[in-house]
C-alpha cells in the first residue's frame, strides 16, 4: 500500500532529477537501508521512442510533440500507464518526430523559462506553431516533463509515489529569481510540491564527491579554488569554490561565486554549423522550416561525430529537398574534420587574452526568437568571470577544475578551454599552470546523480558545500542624487531558511493602489551590506518590478502606510519578500510581475499604472492568518458552537473587513 507517513518524517527515497535544456535525468538513493548503505542509482525512464515502441532510456530528451491533426495510428503515444490515447508526447519520440514536424515541437523550454523578454506563464510555444496546434507556456511545457517523470516513477515504484519523496531540482546557478520561481511552480503544476532547488554546478560537485567516496580528501586541500564550468545544451554556468580548512585537518567547501545567466551552449554549435552549411548551399535561397529543422537535427550529429576522439577526417551530409515526395530528393556536401573545428572551436572557444571582455555586438546565431549571448566566444565570459571574482587585483586562478555538459564530451572543446587557460595563468604560476582535473563519469546524469547525494547532505550525511545565495539583491529608491539609486535589500551569502529585515530603510506606500517596487540583482556586488545605498550601474541587473495593490479592509480611498522591507531565502532555494507596517501590524507578501520585463513602464512613471495591470492584489497577511484560524476551528473534529461551519462565511467577511464578493482572487 502507498506511504502512509505524515508530512514531517522522511521520504523513503531521495531523487535528484536534471531538468536539462536538451535531456532530462533522475537519480535516487533509498534511504531504507540505513546511512551506511545509501547508493545514488540511477532510474531508467520509460518512454516513447517511435510510435507504437515503449523503452526505458537512461535520459528523457526535454522535447515536447504535439501530434494533433497527423497522420498517426490510434494509440501510437499510449504509455504503459495510460488507458487513453494522448496527441502529446515528450521524451525520445518527440525529438525525433519533430525533426520532420516543426511547427509541432518544443525544444529549449529550460532556455524559454529564464528569457526575461516574453511572459512565460502565456501560451507562446511551439515559437512557429502551426495552426491546428495548441501553443503552451514554458511553465507548462516544463511541468510537462516533470509530470512525465512523475508518471514513470509512479509506474515503477506505485507503493511509494514520487509527489512523497524527497525532490531535488537542479536549476541553473545563474537563474534568476523569477525563473526560480517558475521552476518551483511548473513543479507544483506536476504534482511536486515538495521540490527543492539546487545548483546545477554544485551538484556536478557533489556527484563527484560521491563517485570518490573514500579518497576525495587526499585530492583537496585548504587553500585551494574550484572551478566548475558546466556547458550544456542551452546555457554556460560557470562556479567557484574555496576549500577553507576545518578542525582536525578537515576541509570545507564555500561556493563564492557564479557568472551572469548565458544562452549559449551546445544548441549554438548545432545553430552555427547548420548556417554554415546552409551558405554553402545557396545564400541566396535559405532553406524552408522543415529542411532547417531537419538540418539542425543532422548537425547535432555531424558535431558529435566530428568533435569526438576517434573522428573521421571529412563526413558526407544529406540535406532533404523538403519536398512532399514518398522519395525525397537530397543534396550531398561532405565536412571536413579541420573546417569543423575551425568552425566551432575557434568560433565558440576562440583563444583569447584574458582581459578581454565580451563584445556587446548580438550573435548572428539566433534562432526562434532566444536571447543568445551578444558573443558567441564563451572565452570571453570565462575571462570576465575570473576577472571580476579575483582578489587583489588579480583574476582568480582555479587549482582544481571540473567540466559538466554535455558540450565536453568532446576532448577537442575540452582541451582548447584548458589551452586557453594555460595562456591566460602558465606565466604567472611558477612552474606552469598545472590544475588538477575533475572527471564525472556520466557528465549527462551527473546533475541527477549530485542533486540525490545533495538529499543526504540535507540529512546530515556526506559533505556539504555552503555559500547561500549566489547574488545581492537590490529595490530602487529616491534620494536627492541626481543618479539613480538602489538600497541593498539582501547581500550574497544568505543560507537557506535565513533572511534580512531592512529597518533602516522605510518607505511610504499607497494601499488599495497600485504600487511598483524597482528590483535589481547582482553577481558581482557581493559584498555589498544590507541598508546601503549604491549606485545602478552595469553591474546591477533588472529583474521584474514587484508590481501590486496592497489591500486592506473595505475601505476604498487610499491611505498611506509607512513600511518596511524584509527578504528571506527559503528551504526551497526561492526569495521570499515581505512589506511590513512600521507602526502597525499588517503585512503584505509582495511576488515579482513576471510580464514587466517585456511591457512598458512609462504608464506608471506617468501616474497612469492601473490595477488591472497587475497580476493579483495582496491581501494584508495577518488577516489572511486569521481566516486560517477561523477555517481550522470551524472544521476541527469537535467545534464549539461559536466556530461551527454554518457561520464561517459571516465570520470571514467580519474579518477581512469586506464582502466576499469583493475578496481580491490572491485571498
Amino acid at each position: 500500500m502507498p506511504d502512509s507517513r505524515n508530512d514531517n518524517s522522511p521520504a523513503r527515497f531521495i531523487v535528484g532529477i536534471d531538468l536539462g535544456t536538451t535531456n532530462s535525468a533522475v537519480a535516487y538513493l533509498d534511504s531504507a537501508a540505513g546511512p551506511s548503505q545509501w547508493f545514488v542509482r540511477d532510474f531508467p525512464i520509460v518512454q516513447v521512442v517511435a510510435p507504437d515502441v515503449v523503452e526505458a532510456r537512461s535520459t528523457l530528451p526535454s522535447f515536447f510533440y504535439d501530434g494533433a491533426g497527423a497522420t498517426l495510428a490510434p494509440g501510437a503515444f499510449r504509455l504503459p500507464w495510460q488507458t487513453a490515447d494522448s496527441e502529446t508526447v515528450v521524451g525520445f519520440a518527440a525529438r525525433e518526430q519533430g525533426a520532420d514536424a516543426p511547427g509541432r515541437v518544443v525544444a529549449s523550454a529550460k532556455s524559454w523559462l529564464s528569457h526575461g523578454g516574453v511572459d512565460r506563464t502565456t501560451d507562446i510555444l511551439p515559437w512557429q506553431a502551426l495552426p491546428e496546434i495548441t501553443r503552451r507556456s514554458p511553465v507548462s511545457i516544463t511541468a510537462a516533463y516533470l509530470t512525465h517523470l512523475r508518471a514513470a516513477w509512479n509506474h515503477s515504484q506505485p507503493q511509494h509515489p514520487l509527489e512523497q519523496q524527497e525532490i531535488i531540482l537542479g536549476v541553473p546557478a545563474s537563474f534568476d529569481e523569477v525563473a526560480r520561481e517558475l521552476t518551483v511552480r511548473a513543479a507544483s503544476l506536476a504534482g511536486l510540491s515538495r521540490a527543492v532547488l539546487l545548483e546545477e554546478p554544485q551538484a556536478a560537485f557533489y556527484a563527484w564527491i560521491n563517485a570518490h567516496v573514500g579518497h576525495w580528501s587526499d585530492v583537496v586541500a585548504a587553500g585551494q579554488k574550484i572551478l566548475v564550468c558546466d556547458i550544456g545544451g542551452g546555457t554556460s554556468d560557470f562556479t567557484l569554490i574555496d576549500v577553507r580548512p576545518a578542525d582536525a585537518g578537515r576541509v570545507l567547501f564555500h561556493r563564492v561565486a557564479v557568472g551572469d545567466h548565458l544562452l549559449v551552449g551546445g544548441d549554438n554549435l548545432d545553430l552555427a554549423l547548420a548556417r554554415y552549411i546552409e551558405n554553402r548551399l545557396s545564400a541566396a535561397t535559405p532553406l524552408q522550416p522543415r529542411q532547417w529543422a531537419g538540418l539542425v537535427r543532422t548537425c547535432r550529429q555531424v558535431k558529435e561525430t566530428l568533435l569526438s576522439a576517434d573522428a573521421p577526417d571529412a563526413l558526407t551530409v544529406n540535406i532533404s529537398s523538403g519536398g512532399a515526395r514518398l522519395i525525397a530528393a537530397s543534396t550531398q556536401i561532405k565536412l571536413g574534420r579541420d573546417e569543423v573545428l575551425a568552425l566551432l572551436v575557434d568560433g565558440f572557444l576562440p583563444r583569447v587574452k584574458l582581459d578581454d571582455h565580451p563584445q556587446a555586438l548580438r550573435s548572428g546565431f539566433q534562432e526562434f526568437g532566444l536571447p543568445y549571448a551578444p558573443d558567441p566566444a564563451i572565452t570571453r565570459y570565462l575571462a570576465a568571470f575570473l576577472d571580476a571574482h579575483g582578489e587583489d587585483g588579480k583574476p582568480a586562478r582555479p587549482d582544481i577544475v571540473l567540466f559538466n555538459g554535455g558540450l565536453f564530451e568532446s576532448p577537442a572543446l575540452r582541451n582548447r578551454l584548458l589551452a586557453v587557460m594555460h595562456d591566460w595563468f602558465d606565466a604567472a604560476a611558477p612552474g606552469g599552470w598545472n590544475p588538477l582535473l575533475l572527471h564525472n563519469e556520466r557528465l549527462d546524469l551527473a546533475v541527477a546523480r549530485g542533486a540525490a547525494y545533495y538529499g543526504m547532505v540535507r540529512r546530515g550525511g556526506g559533505v556539504r558545500i555552503s555559500g547561500g545565495s549566489a547574488q545581492s539583491f537590490y529595490v530602487g529608491v529616491e534620494t536627492d542624487s541626481q543618479r539613480s539609486t538602489a538600497v541593498a535589500l539582501m547581500p550574497a551569502g544568505i543560507e537557506e531558511g535565513h533572511g534580512i529585515d531592512l529597518a533602516e530603510q522605510q518607505f511610504e506606500l499607497l494601499i488599495r493602489q497600485p504600487v511598483e517596487f524597482p528590483f535589481y540583482a547582482s553577481s558581482t556586488r557581493t559584498s555589498d551590506r544590507a541598508g546601503e545605498l549604491v549606485p545602478i550601474d552595469e553591474r546591477l541587473t533588472p529583474l521584474p518590478p514587484i508590481r501590486t495593490v496592497l489591500q486592506s479592509g473595505r475601505a476604498t480611498r487610499s491611505d498611506a502606510v509607512r513600511v518596511m522591507l524584509h527578504a528571506r531565502r527559503t528551504e526551497v532555494g526561492t526569495l521570499e519578500l515581505w512589506c511590513s507596517e512600521v507602526e502597525g501590524t499588517r503585512r503584505w507578501k509582495l511576488q515579482f510581475d513576471v510580464r514587466a520585463m517585456y511591457q512598458s513602464s512609462s504608464a506608471m512613471r506617468a501616474g497612469e499604472f492601473l490595477a488591472s495591470d497587475v497580476g493579483a492584489a495582496l491581501s494584508d497577511e495577518s488577516v489572511v492568518d486569521a481566516c486560517v484560524s477561523l477555517i481550522r476551528r470551524a472544521f476541527a473534529p469537535k467545534p464549539d458552537q461559536n466556530n461551527h461551519p454554518d457561520g464561517l462565511m459571516k465570520r470571514l467577511e467580519s474579518t477581512i473587513d469586506a464582502p466576499r464578493a469583493e475578496w481580491p482572487i490572491s485571498l
